[in-house]
C-alpha cells in the first residue's frame, strides 16, 4: 500500500525535477540542442516536430485532472462521513459499563501490554463491538452484546478489541483511508486495502484467543454477533470480514482446506510429471523401432532399451535371508505400489466420511436441507445429532434456529424432563425463556408448595423480579390473597410486605389491585394520616383519586379555613378539577356568602361574579 502512494509522487518528482536539478539540465539540453543545430538542423526540426506530435493534448490532461478532483471529492465526503458519525457516537448514546466489565478490561490490558488510558462504554447505536478513536480510544460494547454474551466470550470479544488498539489498527485505518480517496481510480489499492483489513481481523482474532484461550468459545461469540455489523468506515471491529471464512480459520478447517488444495496441487504435478515420463519413454521406443531385427523378430534397439528400463526401474530391497542381500524385481514395486494406492484411497474415503459424518448424521437425526451456514452454525454451539434425537423423542420438531437456541441457553434433555415433571406443558422458546431468566425445577416446585397456579409466563414474570418464597409468605401475613401475577405487579411497582403491613394498620382493608394502584400513586403512609388529620374518612379508591388530582392537606385545610365545612373526599376532587382556589374561596366568604359549597363556587365562579 505504501509503494501503491508512493508511486504517483515518485512519478511527479521523474517528471518534474527540482529547480536545481532542471537549471542542470537545462544548461546540458541547451549545449546539446546548439550542437545538433550547428550539424543537421532540418532533423532537429524534425525530431522536435515528431515530439510535439507525441505529446498529449493539454485538454485531455485537464479533463483527466478534473475527473480526478471530483472523485476525490466525492470520496473525501465518504471519508468526512465516517468522521462525523464517529464525534456522534462520542458525544452521544454511550454511558459507562459496570465495575466488573472495568475491570476485566483492565486485566486484559496488562495481560495484552497496552499501557494506554482506554475507555470502555455501551452503546444502543453500534449494532457491533467496536474502537474509535486516535489518540484517546474508546472501546464500543452494544448493549445487546453485554446481555447475549457470556463472560468468556465477552473477554474474548473486548480482547480483540484491544489487540486493535495495541496494534495502532486506527492510524493504518486512517492511511488507508487515505490511500482509497486519493487513487480510487486504481483497483489495485481496493484489493489490498481489502487484504489488509482481513488479514488484521485475523491478527487480533489470533491475539484474541492468545489472550482467552478458547477458539471454541471465541467462534461461538462470532456466530451469535453475525448480524451486527455496519461499523463506522473509520472504526475498528470484529465484524469486518466475512464470518465463515474467520470461523473455519478459527476452528482449523481453513488449513486443512488449503492443505488438501496443496495436495490436490503436488499430486497434479507428479501426474503430469509420471506422463511426461511415460510418453518419453514410448516416444524413445517408437524412434528406435526403425532399427535392425533380431532373430527374433524384434528390433535390437528394443530389447536393449527394455534392459535398461528393467535395470533402470528395479528396486532394491534388502532382506534379512540368511543369503544376505537380495534384488526384489519390478513386480513387487508394482504390488507395493498398488497397495499404497489401495490405502491412500481407502484413507481418502475414510476422510471422505469424516468430512461429510456430522451432516450426515444430522441428516439421520430429522435435519434435512442443511446450508453452509446452518452446519457451521450447528457444530460451532455444539449441536450433536444425539441432542437432535433426544429433543425430537421429547416431542420436540425444531428447526435450526430453535435447536442453537436451545443449546447455547443449556436447555438440556434433563431440564426438559425435569420441568415436565412439575406439571408445565413448554414450548421450546419457553423453555430457552425460562433458562435464560435462571428458572429452575426446584423454584418451580417452591412456588407450586405455596398454592400458586403456574404457567410458563407467570413462572418466567415472577422469576425476572425477584419474586421469592419469603415474599409471597411475608405479603400472605399482611392477610392478602395474592395470585401470580398480582405477586408481579406488586414486585414490579415496588409494593414490601412493610408497606402493605403499614396500610393495614391504618384500617385501609385493600387488596393486592388497591396497594399497587396506592403506591402507583404515592399515596405513602404518612399522606394517609395528614388526610385523615383533616377530619376525612377515606377508602383506597378516594386516596388515589385524591393523589392523582393534587389535594394536598394543605389544600383541604386552606378550603376549611374559609368556610368550607363539611365537605367530602369527592367534593374536594371536584373542587380541585373546577380550579378553586383557597384565595377564591376566601374572597367569596369576604363577600358575605356562608355555608357554601362546591357546587355554589362553581357557580359563581363560572359566572364570574367575583
Amino acid at each position: 500500500m505504501i509503494l501503491l502512494v508512493a508511486a504517483p509522487v515518485i512519478t511527479f518528482l521523474i517528471l518534474f525535477p527540482p529547480p536545481q536539478r532542471s537549471a542542470a539540465w537545462t544548461h546540458v539540453s541547451f549545449v546539446a540542442t546548439a550542437v545538433q543545430r550547428a550539424e543537421a538542423p532540418i532533423a532537429t526540426a524534425s525530431a522536435s516536430q515528431s515530439v510535439q506530435q507525441s505529446e498529449p493534448h493539454p485538454d485531455r490532461l485537464i479533463w483527466l485532472v478534473e475527473l480526478w478532483f471530483v472523485g476525490v471529492a466525492l470520496f473525501s465526503l465518504r471519508a468526512t462521513g465516517g468522521f462525523l458519525l464517529i464525534e456522534r457516537l462520542k458525544r452521544r448514546g454511550i454511558r459507562p459499563v459496570s465495575s466488573e466489565l472495568l475491570e476485566m478490561c483492565q486485566r486484559l490490558q496488562r495481560r495484552l501490554g497496552i499501557g494506554r488510558a482506554v475507555r470502555l462504554c455501551a452503546t444502543r447505536l453500534v449494532p457491533a463491538p467496536a474502537v474509535i478513536g486516535l489518540f484517546r480510544p474508546i472501546v464500543l460494547l452494544p448493549v445487546t452484546a453485554l446481555s447475549g454474551l457470556s463472560e468468556a466470550q465477552l473477554e474474548a470479544v473486548i480482547a480483540h478489541e484491544l489487540a486493535h488498539i495495541r496494534r495502532f489498527d486506527s492510524f493504518v485505518n486512517l492511511f488507508q483511508v487515505a490511500a482509497e480517496t486519493l487513487l480510487f481510480y486504481h483497483p489495485a489499492v481496493w484489493w489490498v486495502s481489502r487484504r489488509i483489513r482481513v488479514e488484521r481481523e485475523n491478527c487480533c482474532d489470533d491475539e484474541a484467543i492468545r489472550a482467552c484461550g478458547d477458539a471454541v468459545g471465541y467462534a461461538r461469540a462470532l456466530t451469535l454477533l453475525e448480524e451486527r455489523r455496519g461499523a463506522p468506515l473509520l472504526a475498528e471491529g470484529i465484524s469486518t470480514t466475512p464470518l465463515t471464512a474467520r470461523v473455519l480459520r478459527l476452528l482449523g478447517l481453513e488449513e486443512m482446506r488449503g492443505g488438501l488444495r496443496g495436495a490436490g496441487f503436488a499430486m497434479g504435478l507428479l501426474c503430469l510429471a509420471g506422463a511426461i515420463l511415460v510418453g518419453n519413454g514410448f516416444w524413445g521406443i517408437a524412434k528406435a523401432s526403425a532399427g535392425p531385427l533380431t532373430q527374433t523378430g524384434q528390433p535390437a534397439a528394443i530389447r536393449e532399451r527394455a534392459g535398461v528400463e528393467l535395470r533402470s526401474h528395479a528396486i532394491y530391497r534388502p532382506t534379512l535371508a540368511h543369503s544376505g542381500t537380495s534384488w526384489a524385481p519390478a513386480q513387487a514395486a508394482s504390488r507395493d505400489a498398488a497397495a499404497d494406492q489401495q490405502s491412500a484411497e481407502g484413507s481418502g474415503s475414510s476422510n471422505q466420511v469424516a468430512k461429510q459424518g456430522f451432516i450426515e448424521q444430522m441428516k439421520a437425526a430429522g435435519l434435512k436441507d442443511l446450508t453452509v451456514d446452518q452446519a457451521i452454525a450447528l457444530k460451532v454451539q455444539g449441536v450433536t445429532p444425539d441432542y437432535v434425537r433426544q429433543m425430537h423423542a421429547l416431542g420436540f420438531s425444531l428447526n435450526v434456529d430453535e435447536l442453537i437456541a436451545m443449546r447455547v441457553q443449556g436447555v438440556t434433555p434433563q431440564y426438559v424432563q425435569e420441568m415436565r415433571a412439575t406439571g408445565l406443558k413448554l414450548t421450546a422458546d419457553q423453555l430457552v425463556g425460562m433458562k435464560v431468566q435462571g428458572v429452575t425445577p426446584e423454584y418451580v416446585r417452591e412456588m407450586q408448595g405455596l398454592g400458586l397456579e403456574l404457567d410458563a409466563d407467570a413462572v418466567v414474570g415472577m422469576r425476572v423480579q425477584g419474586v421469592n418464597p419469603e415474599y409471597i409468605k411475608a405479603m400472605r401475613a399482611t392477610g392478602l390473597k395474592v395470585t401470580a401475577d398480582q405477586l408481579v405487579g406488586m414486585k414490579v411497582q415496588g409494593v414490601t410486605p412493610d408497606y402493605a403491613r403499614e396500610m393495614h394498620d391504618l384500617g385501609l382493608q385493600a387488596d393486592a389491585d388497591a396497594l399497587v394502584g396506592m403506591r402507583v400513586q404515592g399515596v405513602t403512609p404518612e399522606y394517609v394520616k395528614e388526610m385523615r388529620a383533616t377530619g376525612l374518612k377515606l377508602t383506597g379508591d378516594q386516596l388515589v383519586g385524591m393523589r392523582i388530582q393534587g389535594v394536598t392537606p394543605e389544600y383541604v385545610k386552606a378550603l376549611q379555613a374559609a368556610g368550607l365545612k363539611n365537605l367530602t373526599a369527592d367534593d374536594f376532587i371536584a373542587a380541585k378539577i373546577q380550579g378553586i382556589t383557597p384565595e377564591f374561596a376566601e374572597k367569596a366568604r369576604q363577600h358575605g356568602f356562608e355555608n357554601l359549597s362546591v357546587d355554589k363556587l362553581v357557580q359563581l365562579k363560572l359566572a364570574g361574579v367575583l
